[in-house]
């Protein structure tokens, strides 16, 4: 009988726990509560929460996700279960699969452009400026991770979380730096989530009381036409120019060709509901997965977290001055605050704007105007992320 409790506990997760599991087991507890009491993007956050919980309860003999055979090139041996004196694999090693080559975040980027209306970006085209000023937090970003000693791979991997884009963020940092995909993944979303506590202040602080009180004209009607040109058009421009955007650009496209052309309605309905829902399931768990507490608790962890507070600030700040120069350039007819939307977080910062510019004037409505710079912040950080990828990888 002692024998059989004996073997008991030493095949139990308890007997093998460590501190590393435990802390990030509370740390999952705290995200869980962050989803669903404070609702901070719980469509994602809640999985990779849940992820990151079945990955750090301890499986003796084995485990649900092993990073180490995602460390460059994917271990096809190990998770087959052919390499000797490797454990099983678990069902997050198959499900990274489509983190690890690509997969999902580019059928997340098709669910993305079948929601997306590109009308206001084609209405006023200097909308695109603002969403490139934004992308100065990722190139800022990557500058202070350099100097706080992260190689290019990591620092760029880290810059990124700048263009406010969680499937962008995991795409780029699968390819350049996947051990540090669980802390950037994290940092992206709940900051992404935090987006109406840490605009507002630099919106207040980059723009004059005048400025925010601009009513904006309304945009000139766009025709079914062009909606339909733009996405081929991008298509080919960009992709020519920077073909590693071809994964991300091409599907976000191709998702907003299946909503413009009207000849597709069923494709786009499964695009934006069915498979974006499944997607998002198989994401943020896998992704969660990848927060294994060894591999998590580090003092380079902080340093992520705080460099991408400083992505998404200085993004912020960098759509806000290119809107003020946009003010000044077209004689007070453009608000700034629609500059700071410029981070593709979609369409959570054009409602901060729209929601910012109502507190000066309730009569003044951004939102449709700061659609703009938000779907351009889009575009502007797949570009960004085949730029990085093209120089580092």
């Amino acid at each position: 009988m002692l024998e059989v409790f004996k073997n008991l506990w030493e095949t139990s997760g308890i007997a093998t726990m460590t501190w590393q599991s435990g802390a990030m087991i509370i740390i999952s507890f705290l995200l869980i509560y962050l989803a669903i009491k404070k609702e901070y993007e719980p469509l994602l956050l809640l999985p990779i929460a849940f992820g990151m919980l079945l990955t750090n309860l301890p499986w003796p003999g084995g485990g649900i996700f092993h990073p180490e055979w995602f460390n460059g090139e994917i271990n096809w041996a190990a998770i087959g279960g052919q390499a000797a004196g490797e454990p099983d694999p678990g069902l997050f090693d198959f499900l990274y699969i489509g983190v690890k080559m690509d997969i999902f975040p580019c059928l997340i980027f098709l669910a993305v452009g079948a929601m997306t209306d590109f009308g206001p970006l084609i209405s006023r085209p200097s909308s695109f400026f603002m969403g490139a000023g934004a992308q100065f937090g990722i190139s800022f970003a990557f500058i202070v991770a350099t100097l706080l000693g992260f190689d290019p791979q990591a620092a760029a991997s880290i810059g990124i979380i700048g263009g406010a884009d969680g499937p962008t963020a995991i795409y780029l940092t699968s390819k350049l730096a996947p051990e540090l995909l669980g802390a950037i993944a994290i940092a992206a979303y709940s900051y992404m989530a935090l987006i109406p506590l840490i605009q507002p202040p630099f919106m207040k602080l980059l723009t004059t009381k005048k400025m925010r009180q601009v009513k904006m004209e309304q945009s000139r009607p766009v025709s079914k036409v062009e909606k339909i040109c733009f996405p081929v058009i991008v298509s080919v421009v960009c992709i020519l120019i920077l073909p590693s955007v071809a994964p991300l650009l091409g599907c976000l496209m191709l998702g907003n060709l299946f909503r413009e052309s009207g000849v597709t309605e069923r494709l786009s309905d499964t695009a934006q509901n069915a498979m974006c829902n499944i997607v998002t399931i198989f994401l943020g768990t896998s992704v969660g997965a990848t927060a294994v507490g060894s591999n998590f608790l580090k003092v380079e962890t902080l340093k992520i977290i705080l460099l991408g507070l400083i992505a998404f600030m200085t993004a912020t700040i960098g759509g806000l001055l290119i809107g003020d120069l946009m003010y000044f350039l077209s004689k007070g007819k453009i608000n700034p605050l629609i500059g700071s939307a410029g981070v593709s977080a979609v369409p959570m910062a054009a409602r901060v704007s729209n929601k910012e510019g109502q507190k000066e004037n309730p009569s003044n409505f951004l939102l449709m105007h700061a659609m703009g710079p938000n779907v351009a912040g889009v575009i502007g950080s797949a570009v960004a992320a085949g730029v990085l990828l093209s120089l580092f990888s």
